[in-house]
This record gives C-alpha cells, structure tokens and sequence, in this order.
C-alpha cells in the first residue's frame, strides 16, 4: 500500500458517497473529517454535496433515489478512475465482460462519466476531466488515501483492470495472503486481496480508505457521532494502523494512519 497521485490517468481522482439519508450522511461526515461543504442543486429538493477541505473539493455525496431505497441498495462510496477518453474505455471494458451500469454521459461542465460492473462483480467508475479533474488534495488527514479490491475471483479481475487499464499487478506475500498492488507507469495505484469464507455474504467491492493521523481517535470519534466500527484499529507492519467502519447509513469506508507516507494535517 502507497500513496496515488490524484491527477494520473490510470488512478483513481475521485470518491462519491451514495447515502440513503443525505443530510444525515452529512453532518457525520463533515464532523468526523471537520469537512466544508457545498450543496450543488441538481433537482428539486436533490443536491450534490462537494466535500472540502480548506475550499478544495475532495470527495462528495448525494442523496440516494427513492427506487434505489425501494430495491434496499445500501448507502455505498463509489471510486472513479481518472482515463483520457470515456466512450474508448467503456467500449473496451464491455469486451472484456464487464456491464455497464450508467453511462456514457456527460457531467455538465464538470467531464465525462460511465460506472461499470466489473466481471468480478464489484463496480466503479470511469472519469475523463473537463473542468473537474477529481481529488484536490493528498497526503492529508481527511482526504482518500488508498483504495483497495476485494473480489471472490482475484485472477479474473486482474486480468481485467490490466487489459483494461495498463495496471501491472505485484503480487506481495503479507500475513498469510496474496495482496496485490496495481501500478500505473511504476507508480502505485490500487491494492486488490481475495475474498475467503470469512467475507461470507458481503460482495465484492472497492473500499476506500482515507488518510488520518490518529486511528484510533478517529474509529472512537466515528463512535461517538453512530458509526459502527466493524475491524477494529489494526496494525499493519511496515504500512501502518487501520480501521473499517460503517457510516450511521450503512456505507462502508477506512481509515489509516499510515508509516509509510508523512500525513498532514
């Protein structure tokens, strides 16, 4: 696991927060990460919300459609990956078996988008940049740091996200499992591990995790504001200290506080 660098193509620039009770999503949100926001109208009654960090976007939410809350999609954080062209990609991606859930289509004066159901079952999402190129912000307490597959058929998606995106794959020995860490032009990207009978009943999925200085005082704070932290802080050797945790709305995302890359505040 290593820093990304949010304006390279071919990693992911940006994360979206799906959240079945918007408003609530986001006073815990702004709380636990001393986040600004700016409700940006896009409906009646219906905004997306830009998350920031001293005025700089770094991620965002939005509130979750009545059907989609019908058809019990739970609250969910989305990752997009940042390419030159949408339409090429998402092209490509469907030959190589993945099924395209939204898109191709443009984000008003914002750029481009598609989100995918990849062949190994967890989703994503394409990004070409027009006026928002993703992520403003890196290295810094509150703001994405890593993100990370979990897939029942690793193999496969492999072979997908390196046909697809150029990533190469280096498998690492840690603790008892193969991890792999996707790069980009040498550069580290993304981290995928094998889902065992200990994922039993969740599917797979991207997680994200976002950088902190302190752990535990984070997990303790999600606590306090109706989170629920389900790993809790974990040591990583050589990496540093992790944990997961669910949003009062049922989103799952990270935190770490890493060793290997000088967090600020």
């Amino acid at each position: 696991m290593a820093r990304i660098e949010r304006s390279q193509v071919g990693a992911f620039c940006w994360s979206e927060l799906c959240s079945s009770e918007w408003a609530e999503g986001k006073s815990f949100y702004t709380q636990l990460f001393n986040w600004q926001h700016v409700d940006q109208p896009i409906g009646e009654g219906c905004f997306y919300t830009m998350l920031q960090k001293h005025g700089d976007d770094v991620a965002a939410m939005y509130q979750m459609m009545p059907e989609q809350k019908e058809a019990q999609v739970p609250s969910h954080w989305l990752g997009y990956v940042a390419v030159d062209n949408v339409d090429e990609m998402a092209e490509r991606a469907k030959s190589l078996g993945a099924d395209i859930i939204a898109g191709p289509h443009d984000v008003p004066e914002a750029g481009r988008m598609v989100m995918l159901q990849e062949p190994g079952g967890a989703r994503f999402a394409l990004w070409q940049a027009g006026a928002h190129t993703g992520t403003k912000r890196e290295l810094e307490a509150g703001v994405p740091y890593w993100y990370e597959l979990a897939s029942q058929h690793s193999t496969k998606s492999e072979a997908f996200y390196c046909e697809l995106l150029g990533w190469q794959a280096d498998h690492q020995a840690k603790e008892n499992m193969d991890y792999v860490v996707f790069s980009y032009n040498g550069k580290p990207v993304a981290g995928m591990l094998e889902m065992t009978e200990e994922w039993q009943g969740v599917p797979p999925h991207w997680m994200l995790y976002f950088a902190v200085l302190d752990c535990d005082e984070i997990a303790d704070k999600a606590k306090s504001l109706g989170g629920e932290v389900c790993v809790p802080p974990t040591d990583i050797p050589q990496v540093g200290r992790f944990a997961v945790i669910t949003d009062p709305q049922g989103a799952v995302f990270s935190v770490m506080a890493s060793v290997m890359d000088k967090i600020t505040n």
